[in-house]
């Protein structure tokens, strides 16, 4: 008997360590499977801050643009009306210079021939009042759509 008990005993004792291992195993399982699932839970939380992130950063791209399509339409408003001004200018400078020739031309007269040149140029050409000319009274037209790009 004495050998059977050792042999319980050596059977019992492989049980016991056959339990324990199964024991560390399933815990080790757990274990695994717990880390798994907070792994998943991180992955998961990741893409969803990134997909927030992603939405926001569409939403100020958006904006932006939005803004560029306005700055754009303004300068190219801008730009047609400085074409229009650049235009009036050289307009103006050109009368300014004519008004100024006759004024001149009016305030000095030299003669020729015996005759005041003020004299055959109002006589021939009825300058007398030359502010009252039709041509100077008319108005400067120009718009932006014929200076288009």
């Amino acid at each position: 008997m004495a050998s059977s008990s050792g042999n319980s005993n050596s059977s019992g004792s492989e049980e016991d360590l056959h339990r324990l291992m199964d024991q560390r195993k399933r815990k080790r399982m757990e274990s695994n499977r717990e880390s798994a699932r907070r792994s998943r839970m991180r992955k998961q939380k990741r893409l969803d801050d990134l997909m927030a992130q992603l939405i926001l950063l569409r939403e100020d791209n958006y904006q932006i643009l939005t803004n560029i399509n306005f700055i754009t339409h303004q300068y190219l408003s801008m730009e047609a009306e400085n074409s229009v001004l650049r235009a009036q200018i050289i307009e103006l400078s050109q009368r300014l210079d004519s008004l100024n020739g006759i004024l001149n031309h009016l305030n000095n007269p030299r003669i020729s021939n015996g005759v005041y040149e003020s004299e055959a140029f109002e006589s021939s050409t009825n300058f007398i009042h030359p502010f009252s000319l039709a041509y100077l009274n008319q108005p400067i037209v120009v718009t932006a759509d014929v200076f288009q790009y």
